[in-house]
């Protein structure tokens, strides 16, 4: 196990794209971080030069207090597990596992050793002397991690493992990941795009967007307490609903006034922060799980918006629509006594919001909390 920590690394390609800025990172020994955000963010040239298969252009990179900025990947004692399995065909899952160790002239004792103990720890006992071709997907991909784990590294690092996966195998292989860190306590370093992957297996998520990180902190942090707009659009299922307005001074307290639209007073715990920014535009955000049908709401505290999509999920229901001001709102609504809201396209529903829960923004895309 190591502590990796990246100080200042940036990665400029030819022609002067900047694909990764001024990344400061301390890992600490034994943590599990995912580095999530869309495709183009960074997160991939990010792990690829930590692990030594991409050059950077600035700062320095440092496994186990140890500056390998010039250490060959080979060299650096991590190990590695991509998307795409790379296990060699025509060699069976013990081979495959235990190549790196041959190659290293390891004792054939601790070999096998080493080999038997991970196929154990991933259940892949019955299948060691059989090929890639005769497994699942599933199980290549856990012959992966395993030809990873009987290195012993200081860190591993996963490159979006599960992309191949179909929907139900990315679950149970999630968990068993999770739980393999649990056991081994490894410095990791995951990649993915999928935020549902990176809040479910991070001790600590890194939310990335043009080469630059937007928050890290605990996944629930990060979902609770975004930094910015982005952050706060990226994390959570459905995304956050975003209103832009104005804040104004009202009854000595503060009010959002939705563009064109509704009013919503906001709570004194908000009012108190905020009250430099009265008369100014801001962006209201509220996540759909934040809001419920109701009737007779008081003034101040719902907004309507004219439904337009149902979309019944179990004992869930989403519905979406445009408020009378034209700005698009989802709310997610839970049943009720096993019953689902009767609400139907067409119909004008009052949305109450958790204001308590809400926040305040910077207009534009990378707008800063105002709240916290």
């Amino acid at each position: 196990m190591a502590q990796v920590k990246l100080d200042k690394v940036c990665k400029i390609y030819e022609g002067g794209v900047m694909a990764v800025r001024e990344f400061n990172l301390s890992i600490s020994d034994g943590e599990f971080v995912v580095f999530v955000g869309p495709s183009g963010c960074g997160k991939s040239t990010t792990l690829r030069m930590l692990a030594g298969l991409e050059e950077i252009s600035s700062g320095t990179i440092s496994i186990d207090g140890k500056v390998v900025n010039q250490v060959h990947p080979k060299d650096r004692d991590i190990a590695m597990v991509f998307q795409n399995y790379a296990l060699y065909p025509h060699m069976t899952v013990y081979k495959n596992m235990a190549l790196a160790l041959e190659l290293r002239r390891v004792p054939k004792p601790e070999i096998q050793r080493r080999v038997m103990e991970a196929a154990k720890m991933l259940g892949l006992e019955p299948y060691l002397e059989r090929r890639p071709k005769a497994l699942s997907g599933g199980q290549r991909q856990r012959v992966a991690v395993g030809r990873a784990i009987v290195r012993e590294p200081k860190a591993f690092l996963f490159d979006e493992p599960l992309s191949n996966l179909d929907a139900k195998l990315r679950v149970s292989t999630r968990a068993e990941l999770k739980a393999l860190h649990q056991r081994l306590k490894t410095t990791t370093v995951y990649v993915t795009h999928d935020q549902e992957e990176a809040m479910t297996l991070g001790d600590r998520i890194v939310v990335m967007a043009a080469g630059i990180i937007q928050q890290a902190a605990p996944p629930m942090e990060v979902y609770r307490r975004p930094a910015n707009m982005f952050v706060a659009g990226f994390v959570g299922i459905p995304p956050m609903n975003f209103l832009p307005g104005v804040l104004v001074t009202q009854a000595g307290g503060l009010a959002f006034v939705e563009q064109g639209g509704a009013t919503l007073n906001l709570p004194a715990a908000h009012a108190a922060k905020l009250r430099e920014f009265a008369d100014k535009p801001v962006v209201l955000g509220v996540r759909p799980q934040q809001l419920g049908v109701t009737r007779n709401a008081a003034p101040g505290t719902a907004i309507s918006i004219k439904v337009e999509i149902t979309e019944p999920l179990g004992d869930l229901l989403d519905i979406s629509g445009q408020t009378l001001a034209g700005h698009r709102l989802v709310a997610r609504l839970p049943a009720v006594r096993g019953e689902l809201p009767s609400v139907v396209p067409g119909q004008t529903v009052e949305l109450l919001a958790d204001l308590e829960s809400s926040h305040i923004f910077e207009p534009g895309e990378f707008g800063r909390n105002l709240t916290l």
